[in-house]
């Protein structure tokens, strides 16, 4: 889901650890887990190593907080901004539009999948996954389906999700043309969403 920093931030004075998370994300986006390194990173933020060992002591401690950051993001701004939306329908329709068209967070959920036999993106993905999941068949309960149907049509949905995800990235397909990609959200939307 969607991440908000800049990929480099000002340099109005020391770089903070948010600073560091967020620059190992856009990393991930571009180049995957593996190459979450200390140099690259420092270069790309135009800092000295020193930077890095004022906030971290490894590598891993960096990648463990930019999973964290990641997924506050995603709870935050994604399910925070939903819930002010009464109707359950019409807070679906919103949540499948936002989701959507955050382009970069797919990219980086799909790098993190990739990973996921790396002991620190194994747990996160868990817990976004189990939370997508709750939300999802909560969502779909409150627009009428039963507890069965609910939790059914919620992995349909997720599983939809995924699906694209991958099949772009093994088709090389970045993205569908504009007008072709908002027709494939409408017919997922009035396909999985109950009309109230």
């Amino acid at each position: 889901m969607p991440t908000t920093a800049p990929s480099r931030p000002e340099r109005n004075g020391r770089l903070s650890a948010d600073d560091w998370g967020q620059a190992a994300l856009d990393l991930i986006a571009e180049q995957g887990v593996a190459a979450v390194a200390v140099e690259p990173l420092a270069r790309r933020l135009g800092v000295t190593k020193g930077s890095f060992y004022w906030h971290f002591p490894s590598r891993d401690a960096l990648l463990v907080a930019a999973l964290e950051r990641w997924e506050k993001v995603e709870q935050e701004e994604v399910f925070g901004q939903l819930e002010a939306i009464a109707d359950p329908s019409e807070r679906l329709r919103a949540l499948f539009n936002l989701v959507a068209h955050e382009y970069k967070s797919h990219v980086i959920y799909s790098e993190l999948l990739k990973a996921l036999d790396h002991p620190a993106v194994q747990p996160v993905i868990g817990r976004v996954s189990d939370r997508r999941m709750e939300y999802l068949t909560a969502s779909f309960r409150q627009a009428g389906l039963g507890r069965t149907d609910a939790q059914h049509r919620a992995r349909l949905a997720y599983a939809a999700y995924i699906g694209f995800l991958q099949l772009n990235l093994q088709l090389h397909q970045a993205r569908l043309q504009h007008d072709e990609f908002d027709a494939y959200v409408e017919h997922v939307m009035a396909t999985l969403i109950p009309s109230s």
